[in-house]
């Protein structure tokens, strides 16, 4: 089983960008822990992230014969981008949303993704456990409907 993880635009600043919303951990950290938890779970992870809507769109693309499913935060792109949207909703393959934050606590604009709609579902507000969380129910959701 093999699952792509995208990170959209800004999350290359994580551990720099406002740490008393997403913490200290840097990116390229954040990539070491899920690719020790991809161990744990016996699957294949790529990593990817761009601050470029069409870039996040053409690696979606690339899922349909090199992925079974997808972990994608968008970032700002999850309330904005039918663009990505159209991608995921094309690809028919398994994606899960995440935020490091509760997007629902937080500003008015950010409690709609056009994304939701189109992901098996949505995890938010458990700092980089979203990540493992979303991670894990992509792979639950392969298992059970093979």
């Amino acid at each position: 089983m093999k699952i792509l993880i995208i990170n959209g635009v800004n999350l290359d600043m994580l551990g720099i960008r406002e740490p008393e919303k997403y913490g200290s951990m840097t990116l390229k950290d954040l990539e070491k822990e899920l690719y020790a938890f991809s161990f744990e779970l016996g699957i294949d992870i790529e990593t990817f992230q761009s601050n470029h809507e069409g870039e996040i769109v053409e690696k979606i693309h690339s899922a349909l014969n090199n992925f079974d499913g997808i972990v994608i935060n968008a970032g700002a792109y999850t309330h904005t981008s039918i663009a990505i949207r159209d991608a995921i909703a094309a690809i028919n393959k398994p994606v899960a949303e995440v935020h490091i934050t509760n997007i629902y606590k937080r500003e008015e604009f950010r409690h709609n993704s056009y994304l939701a709609g189109v992901c098996i579902g949505q995890i938010s507000g458990f700092g980089i456990n979203s990540y493992k969380l979303g991670l894990k129910a992509v792979v639950d959701y392969l298992s059970t409907t093979k």
